[in-house]
């Protein structure tokens, strides 16, 4: 009964990692039909290496700062319990590559490739971890103050904060660090319009990074015990509420209209196993109108050039599903309770903290020593992993 057991949870959260790999080709396909046709070949490269440099990165530090845990038994020893704590790390992979990922759609069409791949490891393999542990692992001693200061720890189901709104504010400082990109912004302060180069390829990476959030949210559970469907009707809420919501302010533009869902589940991660359904379809319509109003303002009245949204999307959407998970779980308000409004909060706050930290100490660095930017020639002519740089070799036209 124990093996069944261990076999039937491993095979539950293996399905959910798969699933989640999935929502990487999301990211890809969403950051390919943002960008301008002459970077898609970047886009595209750049996601699928930064996921095996954070594979690396994670299976060698990263996993052991967040729980303590470290591969270098032997076979027989890690394949125990059906290997579920190897497919529970690479599980919890899928979570720590979102953040290079969410990265990669902010500064996009003007970073460079290989200081971007450094920048991944080190958060991969440090700042996203340590945030984790404390989080999820009650490392570092803050779960246990919080709980006695104010009764409850911090809850973060699924990543709201701890995936979510760490990427997106990691992002901000990198995204400020590169500065705009040519001709966004002109001398006399105009706003030149960079429209998505695809509309299908966007829409398409929206809708498989939707139906990919149903393991990230659902299988956040682990074990099969743990498992509610609960989870699973409070994410569509959520994901209902912000594309309404996103449609009806972003005025039918079919960029905010795709986005709106995925505002609604980053927001919806913290508190979808605790929500009532209808807490959760207003926490989607919020996070919704969240996105479409300051991504407005960020591009056009703070000349923030986050091509994609990320802060927006991400780090704004993230940290108003942790403060809304204390909010709506209340049972006060149909949820079903175990949380503190201040726990949400000071966890959120410091979730913020660490990764605005982290991305400008390391995003800085970087650019002092090693430079993030691509010289104006290579920015005009698209990116360091060009199309033409890529492909266009005798060799390979004369294979075609």
């Amino acid at each position: 009964m124990d093996a069944f057991r261990s076999g039937a949870d491993t095979l539950f959260i293996l399905l959910g990692a798969i699933m989640i790999v999935a929502m990487h080709a999301g990211f890809a396909f969403l950051e390919l039909g943002t960008v301008r046709k002459k970077n898609q070949v970047n886009a595209l490269v750049k996601i699928l290496v930064d996921f095996a440099v954070s594979t690396i990165a994670y299976f060698f530090v990263g996993y052991g700062i967040a729980y303590g845990v470290h591969f270098f038994s032997s076979a027989s020893v890690l394949a125990e319990k059906s290997g579920f704590e190897l497919v529970k790390f690479f599980f919890l992979l899928t979570f720590a590559a979102a953040i290079p990922a969410i990265i990669s759609g902010g500064i996009a069409e003007r970073a460079r490739f290989h200081p971007q791949l450094i920048a991944t490891a080190l958060l991969v393999g440090f700042v996203y971890p340590f945030f984790e542990g404390i989080a999820w692992n009650q490392r570092f001693g803050v779960q246990a103050w919080l709980e006695s200061s104010f009764g409850v720890p911090f809850h973060d189901f699924a990543g709201s904060v701890v995936v979510h709104a760490v990427g997106g504010w990691a992002a901000l400082p990198a995204v400020l660090l590169l500065g705009s990109r040519r001709g966004r912004y002109t001398k006399e302060g105009a706003v030149a319009a960079h429209p998505p180069s695809n509309i299908p390829f966007l829409a398409l990476g929206a809708w498989i990074l939707a139906v990919g959030w149903f393991g990230f949210n659902v299988m956040s559970a682990q074990t099969l015990d743990k498992m509610n469907g609960l989870v699973a009707i409070n994410s569509l809420m959520a994901m209902v509420g912000g594309t309404l919501v996103a449609v009806v302010l972003g005025k039918n533009d079919p960029g905010f209209a795709y986005n709106g869902p995925l505002a609604g589940l980053v927001a919806v991660c913290a508190g979808s196993d605790l929500m009532h359904p209808l807490g959760a379809l207003i926490t989607g319509g919020i996070a919704g109108a969240i996105f479409v109003w300051m991504f407005t303002l960020t591009q056009n009245r703070w000349k923030i050039d986050d091509v994609l949204g990320v802060w927006p999307l991400h780090g704004l959407c993230g940290a108003w599903g942790g403060i809304a998970a204390g909010i709506f779980g209340l049972q006060s308000l149909g949820g079903i309770g175990g949380v503190s409004l201040a726990s949400q909060l000071f966890g959120t706050l410091l979730g913020i903290a660490v990764a605005v930290a982290g991305g400008w100490l390391i995003y800085g660095v970087l650019k002092r020593l090693v430079g993030i930017r691509l010289d104006p020639e290579e920015e005009y002519e698209g990116a360091d992993l060009s199309v033409h740089r890529i492909t266009a070799t005798p060799e390979r036209e004369a294979s075609w």
